[in-house]
C-alpha cells in the first residue's frame, strides 16, 4: 500500500515530520518498509535562478551561437554561450550556473562546469522546459514573466511538487487501512492514547451543497442479486467537460503511482485512495432506459471490456446493465467498452456500490482482472461509507468538470446491515497481551477507532464494531487492536521464558527429510519441485481409471492429479536438454494421487533422477554415463543413512521401466528402480538414458526404527574375511545368492560382497563363477576359526543345496 506524507497531512489535525510518521505507522502495525522522496521534477530545480538577458551578441566562430550576459541578482553577470534560437536583450530566463545539476527528460543529470565553446568561456547555461524537466519543448529557452526579478530561485517560481511517499506492508485483513482516511484513523488513535485524550480526529473534507442542473436526468436503480450487492448508490450529473486534472490532483495521484487521464477519471481514482471506497462512472448516454440494474447474465454471455477484450461471462458474473438488459460493467471488477466516460461525454450517472468480496474476488481471477477495485472489494469495503464517498466525489466533479446535480442520490439498501458486537474482559486482555492496560486506556483506544461501547462491567465491556473493521469479531480482534494503538514496540519483553520441554515424535520426518536431501545434494543433486497437475496423454487407459481427474482445469494440457511422478520429472529433464543441460542428477520430494474405492487417497515419495555423465571430462579421467549401479548405490547409501540395513531385491515388472528392480525392508516394497523405457522417453523426446528410483516415503517413515540411535560403538575386535568362489547356472543373480546366505542366520555375518565374476566354456555351459566375500565380526570378543569355520560350512552347504552350486577349491 502506497500512502503521500502530504496528502495524509491534509487529514491530521497535527503534521509530524516524515521520519516521525514512519516511526507512528510501525508502532501501530502499518509496518513503513520504505520511505523514498517523491519529486514531481526530478531534482525539484534546485540550484536554478532566473536570470535577466542583458547582452546576445553573435558568436565570432559559430553562426548558430550567442555570446550572452545575464544578470541573476549578482554583483557581475554571468557571460553564458546560448545555442537557442530565440534567446533575446530583455527577457527574463531560467539559469544553470556553475555547479547546479540539471536532469534532462529521457538523458542523464548533467552538472554545469566552466567551459569554452568555440574559443568562447560560457559560465553555466539558458535553460529550456526539456532541460530541466518542465516539459517536452526544445524549440528555445523559456521566457518568462517580465516582472520576475532576477536571482530568484525557479523552485519559489514554478513550485514543483515534492513529497515523501510511504510504502507500508498490508497484512490482508486491514482492508481499513487502504487508503489515507483509514491510515489518518490510526493515527489519531495512537496520539489520542499518547496524550489519554480525544482531541485528535481526522480532518474529513468539507462536502459542499451540490449545484442544481436546469434539466433533470433522473435515473432508476434496481438491485436483482442482493446478496452479492446489499447496497447500490449513485448519481446523476450533467453539462460536464472532460479535461486535463488541475495540477494538484495530477500530483496526488503522481505520487502514490497513478498515471492521470482525465479530470472524471482521475477524481473517481482520488477518491478510491481517499477513503478507500471505488467508484465508477458511465456515460450517462449509455444507461438506456434511464435505469441501472445490478444482476447476473445468462452463462457465456459476450462481454467487451475496456481492454477492448471480449470475455464470455459465467452465470455468477455480476453485472452492472442498463434498462436494455445489457451489460456496461463488470461489478466491482472492471468497466465496458461502450460504457465509459470518453473525452465527448456530457452528462455521467456516478456508482458507489458495496458488493460480495467473495463474489469479486472469484469473478477477477476468473478473467485476470487485478484492478485496484477488486482488490478493495475482495477484502470488504466500509459499508457505511458509500453515500460519503459518492458526495465527496460528485462534489469534486460539479467543481473541477464543471457539473451539476441533475438527480438527487438514489441509495437501494434493501437489508441495513447491523453492526457486529463483541464482548470481551480485561482479564482475558490481559492474558491475551501480557499487558495489564486499565479500563480507561482500552476503552480510550476502542472509541477513537470508532467502536461503539454497547455496556460496560467491572470485568470488561461490549463494543459494537465499526462498519470499517469487517474483520473484527472475536475478542482476540479487540485485543490486537489495543496492543497495536498502544504501540506494538510497547509489549513488555519478560527477563525469562519459562517453558516445558515436549517429547518430539519419532522419527522426526522433518529431520529425515532433511538429512536425505542434504545427502543428496552434497553428492550432486539438484532438487525439483514439479507440478502435482499434469497430462492424462501420457498414461495409459488402465492407469487412467485410478487416476484423479480435475473437474475444472485451468487448461487442456493439465487435467489429472498425477498418479506417478516419472513424468513431470521427465518435463524438466526435457526440459533441460532443450538447453544443452545434459548432465543431471535430480531429486524431488512430492505426492502423487489415486481414486480408491472410497475417495481419494495420496502417497508420499521420494524420486531420484540420473542422465547423462557422472562426472565431467578432465585430463586425468574420461567421462562416464550414470548407468544403473550408480543409482543403486544412491538408493543403498539414502538407505544406510536412515539404518535400514537388511534389504531384499526382487525383479520387478514396473510399468516404464526396464530393468526394473524393487527393494524390500520387511516383506515391504520401499523403493522401485530402474532404466526408462525408450518407449516412455520419446513422449518427452529424450534421447539418452534416464535412470530413475522411487521411494515410497510413507513407508520408508512407517519403517524407521522409533528412536534417532543410528549410531554403534566402533568394534573393538577385528573383522574377518572369507572368500567363496561359487559355479552357478548363468541364470542366477547374486539377489539369490545373497538371499542364501542371509537365510543361515549367524548374528556373526556382517557382510556380503561380489567382487568377481567369470564366464568362460571352461566352467561348463551356461556356467558362471561368482567370487564372494564374507565379512564375520565378534562385537564381544576375537573370533576364532572354528567358529567361523562352522558358519562357512553352513553356507557352503546351502548354496549346494538351494543353488546347486559347485565351490571352486
Amino acid at each position: 500500500m502506497t500512502i503521500s506524507y502530504n496528502w495524509l497531512c491534509e487529514y491530521l489535525p497535527v503534521k509530524p515530520t516524515p521520519e516521525e510518521l514512519s516511526t507512528i505507522l510501525t508502532r501501530i502495525g502499518l509496518e513503513v518498509e520504505s520511505l523514498e522522496k517523491f519529486e514531481a521534477v526530478k531534482g525539484s530545480l534546485a540550484g536554478l535562478v532566473i536570470g535577466e538577458v542583458l547582452t546576445a551578441e553573435q558568436h565570432p566562430n559559430a553562426d548558430k551561437l550567442k555570446l550572452t550576459t545575464v544578470n541573476t541578482g549578482n554583483s557581475e553577470p554571468l557571460r553564458i554561450v546560448c545555442g537557442a534560437p530565440n534567446v533575446a536583450v530583455g527577457q527574463k530566463v531560467v539559469v544553470a550556473p556553475i555547479g547546479t545539476t540539471i536532469y534532462p527528460l529521457g538523458g542523464e543529470p548533467l552538472t554545469m562546469k566552466k567551459a569554452k565553446i568555440r574559443g568562447e568561456e560560457s559560465h553555466g547555461m539558458i535553460c529550456a522546459e526539456d532541460e530541466i524537466g518542465l516539459g517536452n519543448s526544445h524549440a528555445g529557452i523559456m521566457v518568462l514573466d517580465a516582472s520576475l526579478i532576477p536571482g530568484t530561485p525557479a523552485s519559489e517560481v514554478f513550485r514543483p511538487a515534492q513529497d515523501w511517499i510511504f510504502e507500508i506492508g498490508l497484512t490482508p485483513n486491514r482492508m481499513d487501512a487502504m487508503s489515507h482516511v483509514g491510515v489518518a484513523k490510526d493515527v489519531c488513535a495512537f496520539l489520542n492514547n499518547l496524550e489519554h485524550t480525544h482531541k485528535y480526529l481526522v480532518q474529513l473534507p468539507e462536502i459542499k451543497a451540490l449545484p442544481q442542473a436546469d434539466a433533470p436526468l433522473p435515473i432508476s436503480v434496481t438491485i436483482d442479486n442482493t446478496d452479492a450487492c446489499p447496497r447500490y448508490s449513485g448519481i446523476s450529473i450533467t453539462g460536464v467537460t472532460v479535461a486535463p486534472s488541475p495540477e494538484w490532483l495530477k500530483n496526488h495521484l503522481q505520487a502514490i503511482g497513478v498515471r492521470p487521464i482525465n479530470n472524471i477519471v482521475d477524481i473517481t481514482n482520488f477518491v478510491l485512495h481517499e477513503t478507500g471506497q471505488p467508484l465508477h462512472a458511465f456515460d450517462a448516454a449509455a444507461v438506456k432506459g434511464n435505469a441501472v440494474v445490478v444482476k447476473n447474465l445468462p452463462q457465456d454471455t459476450l462481454f467487451v471490456t475496456l481492454d477492448e477484450k471480449e470475455r464470455k461471462l459465467d452465470a455468477t458474473d455480476l453485472m452492472i446493465c442498463n434498462g436494455a438488459g445489457e451489460g456496461m460493467c463488470i461489478a466491482g471488477v472492471f468497466g465496458g467498452l461502450h460504457s465509459g466516460v470518453s473525452d465527448t461525454t456530457r452528462d455521467i450517472f456516478l456508482e458507489s456500490a458495496f458488493f460480495s468480496p467473495g463474489g469479486i474476488r472469484t469473478t477477477s481471477f476468473r478473467h485476470g482482472l487485478r484492478t485496484d477495485a477488486a482488490s478493495r472489494f475482495e477484502k470488504g469495503v466500509d459499508i457505511s461509507n458509500v453515500v460519503f464517498a459518492l458526495q465527496r466525489a460528485a462534489a469534486l466533479i460539479c467543481e473541477l468538470a464543471g457539473g451539476k446535480a441533475a438527480s438527487g442520490i438514489v441509495d437501494v439498501y434493501p437489508m441495513p446491515k447491523q453492526k457486529t458486537q463483541v464482548e470481551t474482559t480485561y482479564a482475558y486482555i490481559h492474558k491475551l497481551s501480557g499487558s495489564n492496560y486499565s479500563p480507561d486506556k482500552v476503552k480510550n483506544i476502542l472509541r477513537s477507532l470508532g467502536f461503539e461501547v454497547l455496556s460496560e462491567t467491572a470485568e470488561g465491556l461490549r463494543v459494537a464494531v465499526p462498519f470499517s473493521k469487517p474483520d473484527i469479531s472475536l475478542p482476540a480482534d479487540l485485543v490486537e487492536e489495543v496492543m497495536r494503538i498502544d504501540g506494538l514496540d510497547n509489549i513488555e519483553i519478560p527477563s525469562h521464558v519459562t517453558i516445558s520441554p515436549a517429547l518430539s515424535s519419532h522419527p522426526d520426518e522433518e529431520g529425515v527429510r532433511e538429512k536425505v536431501a542434504n545427502y543428496l545434494a552434497g553428492n550432486g543433486f539438484n532438487e525439483i519441485f514439479t507440478n502435482s497437475i499434469t497430462n492424462s496423454k501420457y498414461f495409459t487407459p488402465e492407469v487412467l481409471e485410478h487416476t484423479v481427474k480435475m473437474m475444472n482445469s485451468l487448461t487442456v494440457e493439465l487435467d489429472v492429479m498425477r498418479p506417478s511422478m516419472l513424468e513431470t520429472g521427465l518435463e524438466s529433464i526435457s526440459h533441460n536438454l532443450n538447453r544443452k543441460n545434459e548432465d543431471l542428477f535430480f531429486f524431488e520430494f512430492g505426492k502423487t494421487y489415486q481414486v480408491l474405492e472410497k475417495g481419494y487417497g495420496e502417497t508420499n515419495h521420494l524420486v531420484l533422477y540420473l542422465t547423462g555423465k557422472k562426472t565431467p571430462e578432465t585430463w586425468m579421467h574420461k567421462s562416464s554415463p550414470a548407468d544403473f549401479y550408480d543409482l543403486k548405490g544412491f538408493v543403498i547409501n539414502v538407505l544406510r543413512q536412515l539404518g535400514y540395513s537388511q534389504l531384499q531385491w526382487v525383479e520387478s515388472n514396473a510399468a516404464d521401466l526396464q530393468p526394473a528392480w524393487e527393494i524390500k525392508v520387511k516383506n515391504q516394497v520401499v523403493v522401485t528402480l530402474g532404466g526408462v523405457t525408450a518407449q516412455k522417453l520419446k513422449q518427452f523426446d529424450i534421447r539418452q538414458a534416464v535412470w530413475f528410483a522411487t521411494f515410497n516415503w510413507d513407508k520408508i517413515l512407517g519403517l524407521l526404527q522409533k528412536s534417532d540411535n543410528f549410531y554403534k560403538e566402533i568394534p573393538r575386535f577385528p573383522a574377518v574375511r572369507r572368500d567363496l568362489a561359487l559355479v552357478l547356472d548363468k541364470q542366477v543373480r547374486f539377489a539369490a545368492v545373497e538371499a542364501a546366505a542371509r537365510a543361515v542366520k549367524s548374528s556373526l555375518l556382517q557382510d556380503i560382497n561380489l567382487f568377481d565374476v567369470f564366464e568362460s566354456e571352461k566352467l561348463g555351459a551356461n556356467k558362471k563363477s561368482y567370487a564372494v566375500s564374507f565379512t564375520f565380526l565378534d562385537t564381544q570378543k576375537t573370533l576364532t576359526d572354528k567358529e567361523i569355520d562352522g558358519v562357512m560350512d553352513k553356507l557352503v552347504k546351502t548354496f549346494e543345496t538351494q543353488l546347486q552350486a559347485e565351490i571352486r577349491r
